[in-house]
């Protein structure tokens, strides 16, 4: 479940008549400083401003779209919202917490919040496929 909002209004999101497949960001984003803010997971409310800074001449033998920077790995799924991130996050930090082993098998011993990989996301990107985690 997500939504798109341009200008305080929704564009996209369930029960619209546009949906997320059908909008292009360069129909929504037509000039510099024009943003949409994007609330993916709405019972978790991740709310994610993307605004167009720049427009440039890409290259012809470039797929896109592209990653050009980052910081820090995707919060789990449904960990909820950012006081439920945040929270993950402590746990982690000591393992002498009762929920310890509980959340690290969750998230998976692989887990690092500081983890980042460009290349990685243009893999993603690249074959449409996102890896998502579960909860279940």
């Amino acid at each position: 479940m997500h939504k798109f909002h341009v200008d305080g209004r929704r564009t996209a999101g369930p029960g619209s008549a546009e949906t997320g497949r059908n909008a292009r960001i360069g129909d929504v984003l037509t000039g510099i400083g024009s943003s949409v803010t994007y609330t993916y997971d709405l019972g978790d409310g991740w709310e994610h401003s993307i605004v167009l800074e720049k427009r440039f001449c890409g290259a012809d033998d470039a797929e896109y779209p592209v990653c050009l920077d980052g910081q820090q790995a995707c919060p789990p799924e449904d960990c909820g919202g950012v006081p439920g991130y945040y929270d993950l996050l402590e746990v982690l930090q000591n393992s002498d917490d009762e929920r310890y082993e509980e959340m690290r098998e969750w998230v998976g011993e692989g887990f690092d919040p500081r983890s980042f990989s460009v290349d990685a996301v243009n893999r993603q990107l690249r074959t449409g496929r996102v890896r998502r985690r579960s909860s279940t």
